[in-house]
């Protein structure tokens, strides 16, 4: 019920920035294409993280 205060755990964070990253890439990919794909590799990144963060909770 009260979901909004509890604090976000490091992977929802990450979660949340590797989405806002691809929603950011897409934009500029219409503008920028080298820009777009600098951050299509930061999103990349982001989920390589998010793996990592999976591989050591198990």
């Amino acid at each position: 019920m009260f979901g909004f205060l509890k604090p976000k755990s490091t992977k929802d964070k990450l979660e949340s920035k590797h989405k806002q990253l691809l929603q950011k890439a897409f934009e500029i990919s219409k503008i920028n294409r080298a820009q777009a794909d600098a951050l299509y590799h930061e999103a990349e990144m982001v989920l390589v993280q998010i793996a990592k963060l999976e591989t050591q909770g198990k």
